[in-house]
């Protein structure tokens, strides 16, 4: 255990005023609810200046402390592990007082699977980069509070923490970062006539029983210049989402815009909220209604999600208490600015003897983007997606000290890198898809992020 120390910071109904002042720091990460109202909505976290730097890639993770480097060969996850292994308090109110942030990424799945490496990699994205931070920036709009948290019994925060107050408790300086555009076109990985046969070599496969649902997406990739923490500002005003986030690395960031929660830990209280099923949302409101209410009725987003809730159900159950897990909720219609979703929400508690840790391991990466059954349609994604994923379709959030875990799951997710921005868009085929319905919802499921580049187009800007 540990005395944590806090100080009330004024209260700014928008968040990305306060990272503002960190955003340029490497290794600078804040959770973003995007939106001070709803259920999900309720906290935002920021940090910089971790205590560790982990990031594992090739077989080998590398931690950078302030002192020294070294590599290990263990799994990342009992790295990880080992580095969060002394607990200390949960605070009533504060979802993370302390622990790690980052992102484990979908290609993290090779280290407990066995999947053939056909997809090109010439992103280059690490299996994880985590940092462990002994402070951060807590805002809980429900209570219109923001806190500077952090253990000052370490001496880089009992150093930091005055300076701290004062950046983050001073009024905005207005600090500037480079206009964000992008300076080439829009472009795919896969044509129309590319998806339309990858589309149906998994129909093949789900009539030959390898498969039930396969996620298939396509890549896209733009040139761009200025400041990813510019562009990440007009990304949450066009698409706000509960489970967004941005990150800053020495070599990438990351810009996500998910509304999917994976995995959530409160004490020994399990949840997870597995989207499957899509509709564009319209700007004519009985349209809209239409749309909502036919996903609502839709027998196929249904089974589709049935598949996925029987999936993440059995995950959970791999370490959850015998009989706590439930499904509260199933088939419930929720509305983002440009599609709705159909959601379920599943529950149960963990045992003494099992942590946050162990069950994302045991559930990783979420069934809602890989199909089931799982490991046979990774294989499949594999072999028909000429790319890997990277970032895309992994996990980013917060697993604390303190034993609670927040993660999502990174869809609408952007990597820039070297000046490129990459993001994928895809969904779940079953059995009775329309090859040209499936390929049109990824373009629906793109859309944030397609207005992003495509609206900050230098030329169309007249730069």
């Amino acid at each position: 255990m540990t005395g944590l120390s806090f100080a009330d910071l004024p209260y700014l109904g928008d968040s990305a005023s306060l990272f503002d002042r960190i955003a340029d720091e490497p290794w600078s990460v804040f959770m973003d609810s995007s939106t001070a109202s709803g259920t999900y909505g309720r906290y935002d976290i920021l940090a910089s200046r971790p205590e560790m730097c982990i990031t594992t890639q090739n077989q080998k993770t590398k931690i950078q402390t302030y002192s020294q480097s070294y590599t290990v060969l263990e799994s990342p996850f009992t790295v990880l592990g080992e580095l969060l292994s002394k607990p200390w308090e949960s605070i009533p109110d504060l979802p993370f007082t302390g622990g790690a942030i980052g992102f484990f990424s979908y290609d993290l799945c090779r280290y407990m699977e066995k999947i053939p490496a056909i997809a090109a990699d010439d992103a280059s994205v690490p299996d994880m980069v985590m940092g462990i931070y002994a402070w951060a920036v807590v805002v809980d709009h429900k209570k219109r509070r923001s806190v500077l948290v952090g253990d000052r019994s370490r001496t880089r925060v009992n150093r930091d923490w005055d300076e701290l107050i004062k950046l983050f408790a001073s009024p905005d300086d207005g600090k500037k970062y480079p206009e964000f555009r992008a300076n080439t076109p829009v472009a795919s990985n896969m044509t129309r006539e590319y998806y339309r046969r990858a589309f149906g070599k998994v129909k093949e496969y789900i009539l030959q029983g390898d498969c039930y649902q396969v996620n298939l997406a396509q890549r896209f990739v733009a040139g761009v210049e200025g400041s990813p923490w510019s562009a990440y500002r007009i990304l949450r005003k066009i698409n706000p989402s509960p489970f967004s986030a941005y990150m800053n690395y020495p070599e990438l960031q990351v810009l996500s815009n998910s509304p999917e929660q994976f995995l959530s830990v409160r004490g020994k209280n399990v949840k997870t909220r597995p989207i499957k099923g899509t509709r564009p949302r319209s700007s004519d409101p009985l349209r809209d209604r239409v749309l909502a209410q036919e996903l609502a009725d839709s027998l196929k987003d249904r089974a589709e999600n049935l598949m996925i809730v029987d999936l993440m159900r059995n995950d959970i159950s791999k370490n959850c208490a015998l009989g706590s897990v439930q499904v509260p909720a199933l088939f419930d219609v929720e509305s983002f600015p440009n599609v709705h979703h159909m959601v379920s929400t599943i529950t149960g508690k963990l045992p003494d003897r099992r942590s946050a840790l162990d069950l994302l391991r045991g559930c990783f990466p979420g069934g809602s983007i890989t199909g089931a059954p799982k490991i046979r349609s990774m294989q499949i994604i594999e072999e028909l997606e000429p790319h890997r994923r990277g970032v895309y379709c992994g996990s980013i959030g917060y697993m604390g000290y303190d034993g609670n875990m927040d993660m999502n799951i990174a869809i609408r997710t952007i990597l820039h890198r070297q000046q490129q921005m990459y993001f994928f868009a895809g969904g779940g085929i079953v059995q009775d898809s329309s090859a040209d319905a499936e390929y049109q919802e990824t373009l629906d499921k793109a859309t944030a992020m397609m207005h992003l580049l495509e609206g900050n187009r230098a030329d169309a800007l007249g730069h």
